[in-house]
């Protein structure tokens, strides 16, 4: 065989390989260590929120015989009670709102969400999060108000009309979404009330709420088993579960030119990520770039538990965020889930006044002036949060948090102001009402301010600081 022939016949070899779609060889070829360093950093920024999403809905919606399971795809579950420290599949879980959760599959045909009318004085709110983690929409005392009503969630795709007796429509970026509720539980005999409101919110296609007959079902979804929280920090394989998330996500026009730079990796929807078709100096690579994100992450962390970048800063819309995909990163690790700032803010408490880190070892308290307390049009509370899991701490007394429902409960000081104890062991019988236990170790605070006030979303209110007793 002359080399001329050899020459064309590798020619056609290479053209039917790439006509075939399989040119991700080629490309492996060509990407150095370096390009793949950034692209696979700026990937896995982008991807974390993402696939850790796709985790807690697995959870939640899929994996029926999971201990966090809470319902079928587009079917309501009411959890009547508060979260425990038994509750681990959420980080930085709240204890102050009995939840309800729904996972919305949108691609068949929208959904109709129908809320009650209920008293104004109970908080609630439903919010609405796609699979990028955004929180795209609310309803709720703050957003739609206690007057109950139908709602319509449609997917990317849907192009109808406002149907009779729908409030509104609400279009999702994605194909897939949670609807999370939150129901204000007053006190603790208040919970059979909480249970008879969670009882009447109605879930339902908009084809029986139209009383028309079902469309034709879109093909099942064949799942993957998703990484675990620990998976999720190193391992590369976050890039194909990433690719399988982006199936259910039509690509942003603002990210087409991110798209293009990540399928260099294969990474993207209907692409395939194999890091072993690449060479061993770029597979290698890949690695460091996960590991240079979560370097990034820990400066940003830094910036965040100084006050310099709030948790109001990276939850909220797509156009909120204007795709700071760093900050929906630190949202998703430190509290993923977690409510824009016009529904709550979360004053963190990561060090005391002299800027050293928590520690149950030591004894500390917070101290609200008899005018200085959270600012809210709903309400307001304290979490205790152990450290480095960031879930509720478990303690003697059941108590995981302070809130304004127990002021009627808390001692006063002499000039009306409100003094928090916040430590591992008993304060004493006489200050108990106060205190909010401690983790044994390393720990952290989350204020939650239910509907802020103007004052605590402009700075006018600040948050006191926490003195460690010495």
């Amino acid at each position: 065989m002359t080399k001329r022939i050899k020459h064309a016949l590798l020619g056609l070899a290479l053209t039917v390989f790439t006509f075939t779609g399989f040119t991700h060889l080629a490309v492996a070829a060509e990407i150095s260590p370096d390009e793949a360093r950034a692209i696979a950093k700026e990937a896995y920024i982008y991807a974390n929120p993402l696939v850790d999403n796709y985790r807690i809905l697995y959870s939640h919606f899929v994996d029926s015989k999971n201990p966090e399971f809470k319902a079928p795809w587009n079917q309501i579950a009411n959890v009547s009670r508060v979260y425990t420290p038994d509750d681990k599949e959420i980080q930085t879980p709240n204890s102050d709102t009995p939840y309800s959760f729904l996972g919305l599959d949108l691609r068949t045909e929208p959904m109709v969400l129908t809320l009650p009318s209920m008293d104004k004085s109970r908080y609630f709110s439903v919010q609405l999060i796609d699979l990028y983690t955004h929180n795209f929409d609310y309803l709720g005392s703050r957003a739609t108000g206690n007057d109950g009503g139908s709602y319509l969630i449609a997917g990317p795709d849907w192009k109808g009309k406002t149907p009779k007796g729908i409030k509104k429509v609400i279009h999702s970026e994605t194909e897939l979404i949670v609807a999370l509720y939150r129901t204000q539980l007053l006190s603790p005999d208040d919970i059979e009330e909480v249970k008879a409101i969670q009882k009447d919110y109605i879930v339902q296609p908009l084809s029986a709420f139209l009383s028309q007959p079902l469309p034709k079902a879109a093909p099942k979804i064949s799942f993957i088993k998703p990484l675990t929280r620990d998976e999720i920090k190193t391992s590369p394989k976050v890039f194909e579960q990433l690719n399988f998330v982006l199936q259910f996500s039509p690509t942003h026009s603002s990210e087409k030119d991110l798209m293009a730079r990540f399928s260099k990796l294969g990474i993207g929807a209907g692409k395939t990520f194999d890091l072993s078709k690449f060479s061993p100096e770029v597979q290698k690579a890949v690695g460091q770039g996960i590991a240079d994100a979560w370097l990034d992450f820990a400066a940003l962390k830094k910036r965040i538990e100084t006050g310099e970048v709030s948790s109001g800063d990276a939850f909220g819309t797509r156009e909120y965020l204007k795709n700071n995909y760093a900050y929906r990163m630190a949202a998703a690790v430190l509290g993923i889930w977690g409510n824009s700032t016009a529904e709550a803010i979360y004053p963190g408490y990561y060090a005391d006044s002299d800027g050293e880190k928590l520690d149950g070892a030591n004894r500390y308290t917070l101290r609200f002036g008899a005018d200085e307390l959270p600012p809210v049009n709903a309400f307001w509370s304290l979490t205790m949060y152990e450290m480095p899991a960031s879930l509720l701490v478990a303690n003697p007394i059941n108590r995981y948090l302070l809130n304004s429902s127990m002021l009627s409960d808390f001692v006063r000081d002499a000039d009306g102001g409100i003094t928090l104890y916040i430590q591992h062991d008993s304060p004493g019988k006489d200050k108990e009402a106060n205190w909010l236990p401690a983790a044994k170790g390393s720990f952290f605070m989350s204020m939650r301010l239910y509907w802020p006030k103007p004052e605590a979303l402009d700075g006018s209110w600040k948050q006191p600081q926490l003195i460690r007793v010495k």
